[in-house]
């Protein structure tokens, strides 16, 4: 979710709604629909949802027609068909992004005044089951990321939990079952109108036009790019986590279960194939399953290595090194190929669709090895060359353009590998 401040007045409901569910870890809340529809609610959605931005659902509305509009007028809308029970959703638009491991992944994206409902209803739920959610878990939730889980591996490495189940969840999102998710959700919340309202959002038809076009019902799964979906998804999961841990103290299990989202790993002191059982069972009975051809259990001994959230872990002289993981790095080389293609473009804009690009990859895989990181650069200025060649029709590759770092020195080309000066001081620490 876009990062905006919160008014003070949600910020206290929610505070509230945080402090309750912790305090009393049984309870369920029983009066929250009002707060959905509330203006200030809805406004504060409608900013969030606006900010993410994205590609318009089924019914072609964009961001920029809302604004001519007035968002005023759809937001009292909203207020008024959820006050009275009469909203309903629209369908959700499939779309397919392409996966690392290759195939696509299916994404929905749903009309903007229902993104603007989702996102309502997430900030009047999330603080209640962030009460209730494992330390582990890192994935879509407030104040936490990625580096933190890999932090959290790093711990369990350095503790000699040296065994680790690299586990691949198959098409989590997709096959989610939706009466099992409600009875999750349901722990927490007795509010009809609510489970009303989630139910809708779960069951809202999905328009595919490689299908057709045709609307058809959902019968499973939360559909990944819905605003709701992650908060949901992390609520269902949470019964994995929650049981795990509740063996863990009972002794049954020994290590760390860390998740981001439907992405985890075990990690412990001894041979888990137990442990790996019993995952695969509890996921069967919850509904969903393992992808067993890609969840390996590994010893991290020399030269050992698992790919976790685009890193490869390796172990080697008594400490973990992390690397660019091989799908990540394909991905990453792909657009910048793509970048670097577009003849017709000047060398100012090329450079500076670069930059924003490098700055947050860069930023994400900040710990990884340096040296990985300087070749990057290499690549870059390579593909410079060879696209300034075929833009001005030269007979031979045009080296002098990146000789003695004139790119970024003359033309202000970020760098991947940064010097140390510049370096954030945690990405110093983690080498």
């Amino acid at each position: 979710m876009a990062t905006l401040r919160t008014p003070n007045k949600i910020r206290d409901l929610q505070r509230a709604l945080y402090t309750r569910a912790k305090k009393e870890p049984k309870f369920r809340f029983y009066a929250l629909y009002d707060k959905v529809y509330r203006l200030d609610i809805l406004e504060h959605a409608y900013r969030l949802a606006k900010a993410n931005g994205g590609a318009p659902g089924p019914d072609g509305m964009t961001f920029e027609q809302v604004e001519q509009i007035g968002p005023t007028v759809m937001l009292e809308e909203l207020h008024d068909a959820l006050k009275t029970k009469t909203y309903r959703p629209g369908p959700v638009r499939r779309v397919y992004i392409p996966k690392l491991s290759g195939g696509e992944r299916p994404l929905g994206i749903p009309n903007i005044r229902d993104r603007v409902v989702q996102t309502a209803a997430k900030l009047v739920l999330e603080p209640i089951f962030e009460a209730d959610f494992d330390p582990d878990s890192y994935g879509f939730r407030p104040k936490r990321d990625a580096h933190q889980a890999l932090d959290a591996i790093k711990e369990a490495l350095d503790q000699g939990m040296y065994w680790v189940i690299d586990a691949d969840l198959a098409s989590y999102f997709d096959t989610i079952p939706h009466d099992r998710l409600m009875k999750a959700v349901a722990e927490r919340v007795v509010d009809g109108a609510i489970l009303a309202l989630v139910k809708m959002f779960l069951e809202a038809s999905i328009v595919d036009e490689r299908d057709g076009g045709r609307p058809r019902r959902n019968p499973r799964g939360t559909p990944q790019g819905g605003t709701v979906s992650p908060l949901l998804a992390n609520i269902y999961l949470n019964l994995l986590d929650r049981n795990f841990r509740r063996r863990e103290v009972l002794g049954a299990v020994k290590g760390r279960l860390v998740r981001y989202a439907d992405d985890l790993v075990v990690l412990s002191p001894k041979r888990p194939d137990a442990t790996l059982r019993w995952i695969e069972s509890l996921l069967q009975r919850m509904g969903l399953s393992l992808n067993l051809e890609k969840t390996k259990v590994r010893r991290m001994v020399e030269n050992e290595r698992f790919d976790f959230l685009g890193h490869q872990h390796s172990w080697g002289r008594g400490r973990l090194y992390l690397d660019i993981a091989d799908k990540a790095h394909r991905r990453i080389k792909d657009e910048l190929r793509r970048l670097t293609r577009r003849t017709w473009v000047s060398l100012e804009t090329m450079i500076k669709e670069l930059n924003a690009y490098i700055r947050g990859s860069r930023n994400y895989f900040r710990r990884v090895r340096r040296r990985t990181l300087g070749k990057l650069d290499v690549f870059i200025e390579k593909r410079i060359v060879r696209w300034w060649t075929r833009k001005h029709s030269l007979p031979r590759p045009a080296w002098s353009l990146v000789r003695k770092g004139a790119l970024w020195r003359r033309h202000g080309l970020e760098r991947w590998k940064l010097p140390r000066h510049l370096r954030p001081v945690e990405s110093r620490r983690a080498r």
